[in-house]
C-alpha cells in the first residue's frame, strides 16, 4: 500500500510571503487537501545570514491570515543538524562524496579557461579540480561524486523499469516524470556536475538538506513552482544514494514580472497584503489557472473559497 499523501511548504525565511510564494503556498496546500492528505510548513533556515530574526514569524502568520493552517507545528531546518551530519556520514561511507578545496576565484578561472563565461539564471557545471584529490590543499567543502554515483547505479539497475520514479539513459541522463509538466531529462553533469553536499562556510546546501528533511517528514508529493524543477535530478539521485523513498513531484507555473522575470524578493516583490486575504487567494489562484468563485469575494467566506478552488484544483491537477 502506498504511504498516507503528505504535502509540505518550506519557504526560506529571507523576507515576507510575496505573491509567488503565496501561489506555492496555495498550490501546495490545495494539492494535500484535494488528496485528504496531510499539509505541513517546514521553515529552511540553514542559511541564517539571509534569513533576518522574525522573518519566520513572519511567515507563518501570514499563512495563517490566509487560513492555510498546516496540520503540525511547523520544523525549522536550522534544528536538524544532526540528521545532515548523519546523511553525509552515510555518503561518506558508501563513497559518494569527495573533500573539496576549490574557491570561487579558482572555479571562474577554470570556467574561463573552458569558455564557460557567468549567465544569469544559469549554472556552471563543476570543472572538476578535486575529483582525483585535494593535492596538499586544505578541504573546504563536500562534494557529491555525480558520475561515480550514476555509473554505479546503472549497473545496479541496469533491468529498471521506466516506470520507476526515475531512470538513466545511457548517455547518463536522468528522466522523470513531473505531474504536470509531463515526461522531463536532464543531464546532471552538464548542468551542476558534482554538486556541493556542505559549503565552505560550514553551511549544509540546500539538495542534502530537502532531501533528509522530507524523508523525515514522510513527505509522499512534493509540490513547489517550476524554477526548481532543474532540482530534481539531484534530489532524486540523493535520495537513491540515501536509500530513501521518492516523492512525486509536481512543479507549478511561476508568478513573474512584466519582462518575464520571476518575481523574488531579490527584486523588491512586496509581501502580500494579509488584510485582505481572499483578494491575496484570488490573485494566487488566477495564477495557477483556478477559476474564481462564482459569487463575488465580498459575498464568501475564505473556508468556502478555499473549498471551491480544492474542487477546481481536482479537476484541473489531479486527473
Amino acid at each position: 500500500m502506498p504511504a498516507p499523501y503528505c504535502g509540505r511548504f518550506a519557504p526560506s525565511p529571507t523576507g515576507p510571503l510575496h505573491a509567488g510564494s503565496v501561489a506555492a503556498a496555495l498550490a501546495s496546500w490545495l494539492d494535500a487537501r484535494a488528496h485528504q492528505g496531510r499539509w505541513l510548513v517546514r521553515i529552511e533556515d540553514i542559511d541564517p545570514p539571509r534569513c533576518p530574526a522574525g522573518t519566520d514569524q513572519i511567515i507563518l502568520q501570514q499563512l495563517s491570515a490566509l487560513g492555510l493552517q498546516p496540520d503540525a507545528p511547523p520544523v525549522w531546518q536550522s534544528q536538524r543538524q544532526t540528521g545532515y551530519e548523519n546523511a553525509l556520514a552515510q555518503l561518506k561511507r558508501d563513497g559518494w562524496t569527495y573533500p573539496c578545496s576549490c574557491t570561487r576565484k579558482e572555479l571562474e578561472q577554470a570556467w574561463q579557461a573552458q569558455g564557460l563565461a557567468h549567465t544569469r539564471h544559469q549554472e556552471r557545471p563543476y570543472p572538476g579540480l578535486c575529483r582525483t584529490g585535494l593535492h596538499q590543499k586544505l578541504e573546504r567543502s563536500t562534494r557529491f561524486h555525480l558520475e561515480k554515483f550514476i555509473e554505479n547505479y546503472k549497473k545496479i539497475h541496469s533491468n529498471q523499469a521506466q516506470q520507476a520514479p526515475f531512470f538513466i539513459d545511457s548517455t547518463h541522463g536522468v528522466h522523470w516524470q513531473d505531474r504536470r509538466q509531463g515526461p522531463q531529462s536532464q543531464h546532471p553533469a552538464q548542468v551542476c556536475g558534482d554538486f556541493v553536499l556542505r559549503r565552505a562556510d560550514g553551511l549544509w546546501a540546500y539538495q542534502l538538506a530537502v532531501v533528509v528533511d522530507d524523508a523525515d517528514q514522510g513527505i509522499t508529493h512534493v509540490v513547489r513552482g517550476a524554477d526548481l524543477s532543474d532540482n530534481t535530478p539531484r534530489q532524486l539521485l540523493l535520495q537513491a544514494a540515501l536509500g530513501l523513498p521518492h516523492p512525486q513531484y509536481l512543479h507549478t507555473p511561476l508568478v513573474t514580472l512584466p519582462n518575464g522575470e520571476k518575481l523574488s524578493k531579490q527584486h523588491g516583490a512586496p509581501a502580500v497584503d494579509t488584510q485582505q486575504p481572499l483578494a491575496t487567494l484570488l490573485a494566487a489562484a488566477r495564477f495557477l489557472g483556478l477559476p474564481a468563485p462564482a459569487n463575488h469575494f465580498s459575498q464568501i467566506c475564505l473556508s468556502d473559497a478555499l473549498h471551491h478552488w480544492v474542487q477546481a484544483w481536482r479537476s484541473l491537477y489531479n486527473q
